[in-house]
């Protein structure tokens, strides 16, 4: 079984690489990944057109989240889809970094998506494989045969970069977020006397995933991101993973407070998640700190979409646009939030290649 990388190799992977600059990308037509990976639902002409935006801006990495749901139902057309996928990333010279299982948000249901409730940041975003099959190990024969199987297709595949084993292991707050106050409160409880035994299932499989990718013996690195402050379970993530990720949605000295802090595994590092502009977390103040780093930065979000993530965690709803977009960066039609914004994007990724 293949083990985790050395130091040396991880370093002479990472000196190999450009600076990766990128977002996280679901098509604006899908509410989330079942609705975007679905065989009736996937969108190729719109995900080809902003594909093609994302390059524009001078991205060349995309993260991408899959689901098990989709495979089970049509395991053949899962893949046939994931290959197309990363054809029309490749296209527009563009690497791809999927996700496999995540615990955010609600919990899935196969067949057709629900609408977006309007004004709720990810108001149909679901958890893989959620919380019925994580804290049930005998559904875990079939995770397995996922995995595996996507693995064996992909795993020596040059258009993937790298594999996010898991997302946000145990962070199961998020559908709290846009409840009034009061509810909120209530349900936050509930979240918390919920979550130790749960918790510890999700990292259970989190450990099974690495280990059933080196059983299949992937050529592409793996990692699984810091996201909240538990030294426990963040040394656990930064002991599996090839190379550390992170996320990060506060200013830039908290940013650079966190670096220096994963400093201490002695790892290439790459921010997977970040841009909260209510938060000041800017492309403006964290692509310069990326950079100087030589950081993978991927940021959340392309198109305002479905997903509706220009607005905020905890925002009530409503129809009317916020005045200040908590991420994405274009509308529909490709035009820009922030003009401004877009062409530092561009200015900046086109300068002097961050140092390796």
């Amino acid at each position: 079984m293949k083990q985790r990388w050395t130091r040396d190799e991880i370093d002479l992977w990472h000196r190999n690489l450009p600076w990766l600059v990128g977002c996280n990308f679901i098509p604006s037509t899908a509410i989330n990944q079942i609705e975007m990976w679905s065989k009736e639902t996937f969108d190729e002409q719109t995900i080809d057109r902003e594909l093609g935006w994302a390059s524009d801006l001078g991205f060349n990495v995309v993260r991408v989240y899959l689901h098990d749901i989709p495979w089970k139902e049509d395991a053949e057309g899962f893949k046939s889809r994931l290959d197309r996928f990363l054809s029309l990333a490749a296209k527009h010279d563009i690497r791809v970094f999927p996700v496999i299982f995540d615990d955010c948000w609600f919990e899935p249901v196969a067949g057709e998506q629900p609408v977006p409730r309007p004004g709720i940041h990810n108001s149909g975003w679901v958890r893989s494989p959620g919380r019925a099959a994580v804290t049930n190990e005998p559904c875990w024969v079939e995770l397995e045969l996922y995995v595996k199987d996507i693995a064996a297709r992909f795993g020596n595949d040059p258009r993937i970069i790298a594999w996010d084993v898991y997302n946000e292991v145990a962070n199961f707050f998020l559908p709290v977020a846009a409840l009034p106050e009061a509810e909120r409160t209530i349900a936050y409880h509930k979240v918390l006397e919920d979550r130790p035994a749960q918790a510890a299932q999700a990292l259970k499989l989190l450990e099974h995933c690495f280990q059933w990718l080196r059983e299949v013996g992937v050529a592409q690195p793996l990692t699984a991101p810091v996201y909240f402050d538990e030294p426990e379970v963040n040394e656990q993530l930064a002991s599996f993973s090839d190379f550390i990720s992170f996320h990060c949605y506060e200013p830039p000295a908290a940013l650079r407070t966190m670096i220096n802090r994963l400093r201490q595994h002695d790892r290439p590092m790459w921010c997977t998640e970040y841009l909260s502009r209510v938060e000041n977390s800017l492309f403006e103040t964290h692509l310069p700190i990326f950079k100087e780093h030589k950081i993978a930065a991927i940021n959340w979000g392309l198109v305002d979409g479905k997903t509706q993530t220009k607005f905020a965690w905890s925002d009530q709803g409503g129809d009317n646009e916020p005045e200040k977009w908590f991420h994405d960066v274009l509308r529909k039609d490709g035009t820009p939030y922030s003009s401004e914004e877009v062409s530092f994007v561009r200015r900046f990724i086109g300068e002097t290649p961050a140092d390796t």
